[in-house]
């Protein structure tokens, strides 16, 4: 379906009961994110602010839920859009045995052509008012969270082109406003937009940049979609609305942009020119990511329609609407991973605490032995996959969308000592558990049914029987206590026959994790657990979702790993995670660390103040009361108390 503007969309939401206009005055800094991660974290409506001081209105989490994102690219179901895509494919690589085949092909070409990017004469919508003095700052930007470097526009459509082949790239990269008419440009080195700049830089040329917002919601959503380079995200964008994209040529550069966009910004990037130092910003890690030199934006014209919604987004501690932008990517790329890459998946899920880039799970048909490594390298291979911190492969009818079913899975066909396998790679430039910037360890685990040939006879059985794990419970319990440095422990996953315990310690000595580990597995008590995660003091680790999702960002699982062997006849080989914050004194860890996200005192009292006003229904308290306890001292970047 496609969408003539981003009105239109909202429309189609207040219609269905999806969004709820708030005439309240919100300011956009901080104040709109607090309300929106309230809203967020409990999977509420899509929110468009009317009064924030601002000439425009602004519209947030419209995306929220799968729901949301579904009505955004035009289908009732994420899948629907994997199941065209792979019908497509098998229509046009498989056999053509005659003439009437072939001539079969002609009426799906033409539809595939009618996807394809087209450029119309004259202005476009997107042009019906130009601002005579271009001003960054007279759009209603959002400051995110209390140690953002500054504002920053969170869903710009940024578009640029090879110097040499002309060929297109769009993508969604952050950009923090500095003044009136300069921002940054967050591209990470791995960005096809970096690769742009690095050849306008040789060829000592201003690289022109054009940045669209709004619009169709298939544009961002497409910006953000894992293509292989070459191919044009407007055309995925056509193919999402069934119809092509429009476009009109910018005002004061030769790029062109979407016609119904609602706000446009033109500018260029001078390669010569020094870096600016951009950031902290709060990022969907849930963690800031630091400051650190990019490239600056001019800005040459800022155009809009009339009448439009800035849309934006905030991301941060999971669930946040970004979330449901990367549910659209898992099912809607499922099908060409499968069909070109790695035939044998059946489904895959990228879950929220792992934000994205820290754990995949793969569901395969398993034929011969070997073929979940095969399947991880395979998948470490494939685009973005690269960045992928932990990977998890099964087998089976177990539902991968169950992750209390997945773990179970998991426990009762993994031997720690014989299915986990440690590697290294290119990792997000956002994991800061790396040791080394963007380089880091990668961990897979081969969680399907064993075959003949992969089963050692003299090896410890992978299944633990679960009311014998149950009754561990109250022997562990009983153990920690004996230990000052131990805060809190949660079995809540032993009760239910899974044998991983969160252990949250407070770390005061070189080695301390790992002579804790020692301690607490030489005992009985711990005879059938086989994963024991260390967790930091400061956090609730009661709550599994937060335990896995900091657990999933603080390690490096091959640096952060121990391999503890049984020490009495029917026990299990242990694996031991260090999940803690890493430091120079007791790890030799040498990058700064990041904090994570919450909003400040004043801000969460301020939206309890207004929050009957704002026609969001019963109260939600916020999610930063939690999250305050959990700060470390310092900004952004984490100090030693």
């Amino acid at each position: 379906m496609a969408f003539k503007n981003l009105q239109e969309f909202v429309k189609l939401l207040e219609d269905a009961g999806e969004l709820v206009r708030i005439k309240e005055y919100v300011n956009p800094e901080l104040e709109i994110t607090e309300i929106a991660d309230r809203v967020s974290k409990q999977y509420g409506p899509a929110l468009l602010f009317e009064n924030t001081g601002y000439d425009f209105p602004v519209l947030i989490n419209s995306m929220g839920t799968e729901k949301r994102m579904a009505m955004a690219l035009g289908v009732d179901n994420l899948d629907d859009l994997g199941q065209q895509i792979e019908s497509l494919f098998k229509s046009l690589t498989g056999p053509k045995h005659s003439m009437f085949d072939k001539l079969k092909m002609l009426p799906q070409l033409g539809e595939i052509a009618s996807w394809m990017p087209k450029s119309i004469s004259g202005r476009g919508a997107c042009q019906e008012v130009v601002m005579q003095n271009p001003d960054v700052t007279k759009l209603p930007v959002l400051k995110c969270w209390p140690e953002d470097g500054g504002p920053f526009i969170t869903l710009p459509v940024i578009q640029t082109r090879d110097p040499h082949t002309g060929i297109r790239n769009v993508g969604l990269y952050r950009m923090q406003v500095f003044n009136e008419k300069m921002t940054g440009m967050h591209w990470h080195r791995h960005k096809v937009s970096a690769r742009h700049f690095n050849e306008y830089k040789k060829l000592g040329l201003r690289m022109p940049v054009a940045v669209s917002i709004g619009g169709d919601p298939a544009y961002t959503y497409s910006a953000t979609a894992p293509l292989p380079d070459g191919v044009d995200e407007f055309m995925l964008a056509g193919f999402i609305r069934k119809k092509r994209v429009e476009l009109v040529k910018c005002l004061t550069i030769d790029l062109e942009v979407p016609a119904d966009a609602d706000f446009v910004i033109e500018g260029y990037v001078d390669p010569n020119e020094d870096f600016i130092l951009e950031g902290p910003f709060g990022d969907h890690t849930g963690y800031y990511s630091l400051a650190d030199f990019y490239p600056r934006f001019h800005i040459t014209a800022i155009t809009h329609r009339k009448n439009p919604l800035y849309l934006t987004t905030i991301v941060g501690i999971p669930p946040q609407e970004d979330a449901w932008i990367g549910k659209a990517t898992e099912r809607i790329f499922l099908a060409p991973i499968k069909m070109t890459a790695v035939q044998e998946i059946v489904d895959m899920v990228l879950p929220v605490e792992g934000v994205f880039h820290n754990l995949v799970i793969v569901k395969i048909k398993k034929d011969y032995p070997g073929q979940a490594l095969k399947v991880m390298n395979a998948m470490w291979g494939a685009g973005q996959m690269m960045f992928t911190k932990m990977m998890i492969v099964v087998d089976g009818d177990i539902n991968i969308h169950d992750n209390a079913a997945v773990a179970k899975h998991i426990s009762s066909r993994v031997n720690v000592a014989r299915d986990i396998f440690f590697s290294q790679g290119p990792s997000d430039v956002l994991d800061h558990s790396c040791s080394r910037m963007a380089f880091g360890g990668k961990m897979g685990i081969d969680a399907t049914t064993k075959l003949e040939e992969e089963i050692d006879p003299s090896a410890l059985p992978d299944m633990v029987n679960v009311e014998a794990l149950s009754a561990c419970v109250g022997e562990i319990t009983s153990l920690v206590k004996n230990y000052s440095e131990l805060k809190d422990l949660n079995l809540s996953l032993l009760t239910m026959g899974i044998p991983v315990a969160f252990v949250s310690i407070h770390k005061n000595r070189k080695g301390h994790v790992n002579e804790m580990a020692n301690a607490l597995l030489s005992d009985p008590a711990f005879s059938l657990v086989k994963v024991l995660i260390f967790l930091e003091d400061n956090m609730d680790i009661s709550d599994v979702a937060d335990a896995v999702w900091r657990f999933a960002n603080n390690v490096d699982p091959r640096r952060d790993h121990t391999m503890v062997k049984a020490v009495r006849a029917n026990e299990v080989d242990h694996v031991v995670f260090d999940g803690t914050r890493k430091t120079k004194a007791f790890d030799g860890f040498d990058r700064d660390w990041p904090n994570i996200l919450a909003s400040d005192e004043k801000t969460v009292k301020r939206i309890d103040e207004i929050w009957s006003r704002l026609g969001l229904g019963d109260f939600i308290p916020s999610p930063s009361v939690k999250y305050s306890k959990q700060l470390y001292a310092g900004g952004a970047v984490a100090v030693d108390e």
